[in-house]
């Protein structure tokens, strides 16, 4: 794996790499999505049976399109139980954290009879998307559904791609059950994006639409957003770690690995302060490549989009992890906690040489959709939050008003508005 010394130079260069991954840069797939949305915004359900035909080769209809009870109860007797078992305790995880992001409607009343307040309430119907095939991951299906379920979400609903015989990977189905999916449509790509936001024949118009998918997932929900809301536009998975010489070095290029399998334009860098320890990751690294089952992916990533940067002192390290703003971060240093809180951008942080990313992947409960892309310094992990919404409450009596009628008049004309200031103006005519 590459050892670069970190400079301005360097990071600049860096930056610029990571950042062709964006799913902005995939414009020529653009038309192709955007013909796929009319389609089946103009035609409902004969388009997704058409394209279902056309990509997962099978023949969709009406009658077929909705997982049944009979599919999900198979799909639990085709997993291992005690896989079942660690679903469900990961899903408890997932629901114990995301319970403590619940916040109440509150309001403020004062002697003067004004009342203002924030109400809250839970968007009526979300939509889930799970890729299908290989890339099937029900620890994002538990990920998306739990922190909608505890928010309050009414009903949810989840698309995911049939197999040529139709059937869903039973993983999956177990975990959207456990989580407490509603109903599980079997259309998949852009069609299941276009069917969420407009609405079908056979599926209905949600009002967010979450979870990862392939790049015509990404740009159809970047097409839709605006018609519904949407989690974010998900580019390629990266780890970021930050480590000085008291790190283990086996560990660190093992979590290194752990990303770049994803695929090809996955990113894994390690910066450190110890040129001893970037050459000792370097050599882990070609010693785990050789022997695990992703070889061909993994080295195609590091190839791409691996870096080990040798950092002159500690806070040029920070420095650097700020402005790349990595999806995954792990700092294992002397003291990670000090380090975590000069910290300002990352999807998520794991503290410590026994915190491994994929802990954070499956099974500690915070969720694992993260900002990617360097959006990490605007956007936040999928939480309670994205699956509400806020309405200020305002009510003042009269004489609450007429204390101040008279400047909200003077503000209002001064912006050009007298309709505006006449409303207020008219509750203080003399009769």
């Amino acid at each position: 794996m590459r050892i670069i010394e970190l400079t301005k130079e360097t990071r600049t260069d860096l930056l610029n790499n990571l950042l062709k991954r964006s799913p902005n840069n995939y414009g020529q797939f653009e038309a192709t999505v955007n013909e796929i949305i009319n389609n089946v915004r103009t035609n409902g359900d004969k388009a997704l049976f058409e394209y279902t035909a056309k990509f997962d080769k099978f023949d969709l209809n009406a009658d077929n399109i909705k997982v049944t009870k009979a599919e999900i109860e198979e799909a639990y007797s085709r997993l291992d139980p005690k896989l079942v078992e660690v679903l469900k305790h990961s899903a408890e995880n997932i629901r114990a954290f995301h319970v403590k992001q619940l916040r109440n409607s509150w309001f403020d009343a004062k002697p003067d009879g004004t009342i203002l307040g924030m109400k809250i309430t839970a968007i009526e119907k979300s939509g889930v998307y799970v890729p299908g095939g290989k890339a099937a991951y029900p620890s994002s299906v538990l990920m998306n559904i739990i922190p909608a379920k505890v928010a309050g979400v009414e009903q949810i609903i989840m698309t995911t791609p049939p197999g040529a015989d139709g059937k869903v990977n039973p993983g999956t189905l177990v975990a959207a059950d456990i989580a407490g999916a509603d109903v599980i449509y079997k259309v998949g790509g852009a069609q299941a994006i276009a069917a969420m936001a407009f609405g079908t024949e056979s599926i209905p118009k949600v009002d967010k639409i979450t979870g990862p998918g392939n790049i015509f997932v990404a740009l159809a929900k970047k097409a839709v957003y605006g018609y519904v809301s949407i989690d974010s536009i998900a580019g390629p998975s990266e780890i970021m770690v930050l480590a000085d010489e008291t790190a283990n070095p086996r560990y660190v290029a093992a979590d290194l690995l752990s990303q770049a399998e994803h695929d090809e334009l996955a990113s894994a860098i390690l910066i450190t302060t110890s040129k001893e320890l970037a050459e000792k990751v370097s050599a882990e690294i070609d010693g785990f490549v050789k022997d695990l089952d992703r070889k061909e992916i993994i080295q195609k990533s590091l190839d791409n989009y691996g870096y080990i940067l040798v950092a002159e002192n500690m806070q040029d390290a920070i420095d650097a992890v700020n402005e790349i703003a990595s999806e995954h971060l792990e700092i294992l240093t002397r003291n990670p906690f000090d380090i975590m809180t000069r910290v300002k951008n990352a999807g998520a942080m794991f503290l410590g040489e026994h915190s491994s990313e994929p802990l954070g992947d499956y099974f500690a409960g915070p969720n694992h959709i993260l900002p990617t892309n360097g959006t990490a310094k605007f956007f936040s992990p999928v939480n309670v939050d994205d699956f509400i919404k806020k309405s200020s409450i305002i009510a003042y009596s009269k004489e609450a008003l007429e204390k101040i009628h008279t400047e909200i008049e003077m503000f209002a004309k001064s912006e050009g508005l007298t309709a505006h200031a006449n409303s207020i103006k008219v509750r203080f005519e003399e009769k």
